[in-house]
């Protein structure tokens, strides 16, 4: 399969200029630095995921907001300064969010033309902004499409985004995913056209019961819940029984091999023949492990999916560089670089 290539193993600057807890200037100055891209190249990555939310770069009008546009360009420039690559992520647009603790309407965007058009314009300007860049850098249009009821109107609407993204970026990468929070099962239901540039792209915290182990915004999910890496597969099913199927995940597929370097391979050979039958690289976008899970564990789940990965040739971004319950900013140097060297 296709490699990804400038874009194998990266991490995300989530919590920056998105998701972010507080809407300052004092915030968007200090979360990440010029430090914090130098330290990221030193410990080996070839690349950075930024999310972004559309209230960085326009204002409820939808007009343009220089000083939001600065901070993307100061990344890439610190970016192009120790030699990595960007992908640009819109992680909420005007009218749509992913976020589970927003309890918005999650269709409603995928069928409103207004919505739709603001969203186009506002990656006109990404697009236009960053045109000259497109050696160092890949876009990506939206975060996580929650329903899968809305996968044929997504796929209509990506039609459009990859038709305007290309009268600008002819050569740029593009990165798509599919529906189910880019669920790497919903892959295949992808179609659109494909050229040189474009990657199909998906997230992957399976099992979900372990990687969100405790997680405040997961549903029915208890707060005190811990458990370990790896179990069998019925133990998985049993403690995620609390769960919405959705939420569960591919432990209660058929067919799937017990839990280990085998279980992501077969969970993502679907979307793995559907990269190959296009020619088009895969890639994960998201994937990473909760604080609140035992570090050993933590570590013997990224050596699994990061097993498939190679085998695939399959790109990556951990979740996430720093906070967000997921961060490895606060552990040591050393200790980060042994982790990075045990399953990059």
């Amino acid at each position: 399969m296709r490699e990804f290539k400038g874009f194998q193993k990266g991490i995300n600057l989530g919590g920056w200029i998105s998701q972010f807890d507080e809407y300052s200037k004092e915030h968007f100055d200090t979360f990440t630095t010029e430090e914090d891209i130098k330290r990221i190249a030193d410990f080996g990555f070839d690349h950075v995921r930024v999310p972004v939310d559309y209230i960085l770069l326009e204002d409820e009008a939808g007009n343009p907001r220089e000083d939001g546009y600065q901070y993307l360009e100061s990344c890439r420039q610190w970016c192009e300064k120790y030699h990595l690559n960007m992908i640009v992520d819109v992680h909420e647009c005007y009218g749509y969010s992913f976020d589970p603790l927003k309890k918005d309407d999650k269709k409603k965007f995928f069928y409103d033309e207004e919505l739709q058009d603001r969203f186009l314009r506002l990656w006109d300007r990404i697009a236009d902004r960053f045109k000259d860049h497109a050696d160092m850098m890949a876009f990506e249009p939206l975060n996580e499409v929650v329903l899968h009821e809305v996968a044929d109107a997504w796929n209509v609407l990506l039609r459009k985004y990859i038709a305007r993204m290309r009268a600008i970026l002819p050569d740029a990468y593009l990165i798509i995913g599919g529906v189910c929070y880019n669920s790497v099962g919903t892959v295949h239901l992808i179609d659109i056209p494909v050229d040189d540039h474009i990657v199909y792209n998906f997230h992957c915290y399976e099992p979900l019961i372990f990687t969100h182990q405790g997680a405040y915004w997961v549903d029915n999910m208890d707060h005190d819940f811990r458990i370990g890496y790896p179990k069998t597969l019925k133990e998985y099913q049993a403690a995620s029984s609390n769960l919405s199927k959705d939420l569960a995940g591919a432990i209660f597929d058929e067919g799937i091999s017990e839990i280990g370097p085998a279980f992501f391979e077969d969970i993502f050979a679907p979307a793995i023949a559907k990269a190959a039958a296009d020619n088009v690289p895969l890639y994960c976008g998201e994937h990473g492990v909760i604080d609140l899970a035992a570090r050993e564990d933590a570590l013997r789940w990224l050596a699994d999916i990061h097993s498939a990965f190679h085998k695939y040739n399959i790109g990556s971004a951990l979740w996430n560089y720093r906070e967000k319950d997921f961060g490895i900013a606060d552990i040591s140097a050393d200790e980060v670089r042994d982790i990075l060297h045990k399953i990059l």
